[in-house]
């Protein structure tokens, strides 16, 4: 062991730290899916093939070899919801992302104030709604699924649209930046099994859509006139209206602070033209 710790270099601690990190980032994606259930019945047969192996149980080990050896086929096509999520995880990192578009901050704030007035009236009145906000992974596969509508946001053309037994009001509406996109749109449903049996078709379409993408869907019960919001695979029940607003400013955070370091470099970009 001191042989071991005296020859280990720097690069074999990054190396470790690496792996580690990648490790923990997997399985942060695939906690609570139904990948997580598949991985421990691969291990199982893995344990099994190496039992069998020792046991010299020859028959057993050539079926849960050839087993195994055809399960990578198979693990590419069982986990290809998994794997999508992952590679648009990596797809989504600030390394790659692109900058939203420039929005002014009152602009951004009367955005804000109008999608939030919709969802308190519609709380206030027990209308059900679920309405998803576009990020950085784009939703046109969504968009697609619902009638396009191509409007300014207002508290008003939301409200609208949820007004029961109107053509769109069953459906989930998107929005991209200061626009609703399309409206009576469908969603996936989330595959967690260990959600309260309570929650409805709502709440489970808005976590679908959040597992699949960095979006954040906004939710409002029938029943209770509940508000809820769904962010990355998570839900947050019972929120105030402030709590709310709050949520949806975060949105703009990381692209606020994007645009502040690049008038920053621009200005000292800027100064040393000058000099």
């Amino acid at each position: 062991m001191k042989e071991l710790f005296m020859n280990i270099r720097i690069r074999d601690i990054i190396d470790i730290l690496i792996v580690a990190f990648a490790f923990y980032k997997l399985f942060m994606l695939i906690r609570e899916t139904r990948a997580e259930q598949l991985i421990k019945g691969i291990l199982v047969l893995f344990i099994a093939t190496k039992v069998s192996e020792w046991l010299e149980l020859y028959t057993v080990y050539w079926i849960l070899d050839k087993t195994m050896t055809v399960g990578v086929i198979a693990i590419l096509i069982v986990f290809q919801p998994e794997l999508r999520r992952g590679l648009e995880y990596i797809g989504r990192s600030r390394f790659f992302t692109k900058s939203f578009v420039e929005i002014e901050d009152e602009s951004l704030n009367k955005i804000m104030d109008e999608i939030v007035d919709a969802v308190a009236s519609l709380a206030r009145q027990k209308i059900g709604a679920l309405i998803v906000m576009e990020r950085e992974t784009g939703l046109n596969e969504v968009v697609e699924t619902g009638t396009k509508i191509e409007g300014k946001v207002s508290s008003g053309l939301l409200i609208n649209i949820f007004i029961p037994n109107t053509p769109l009001h069953d459906g989930a509406v998107v929005i991209k930046e200061d626009t609703v996109k399309a409206a009576g749109c469908f969603l996936p449903l989330t595959e967690n099994a260990s959600l309260s049996k309570e929650l409805g078709t709502r709440h489970r379409a808005a976590l679908g859509i959040s597992e699949r993408s960095d979006c954040i869907a906004i939710v409002v019960s029938e029943e209770t006139g509940a508000i809820s919001v769904a962010e990355n695979g998570s839900l947050s029940r019972y929120l105030d209206v402030k709590t709310l607003k709050q949520i949806l400013m975060d949105m703009y955070k990381y692209k606020d602070q994007k645009q502040i370091f690049l008038l920053k470099w621009r200005h000292k970009d800027e100064q040393g033209k000058e000099q």
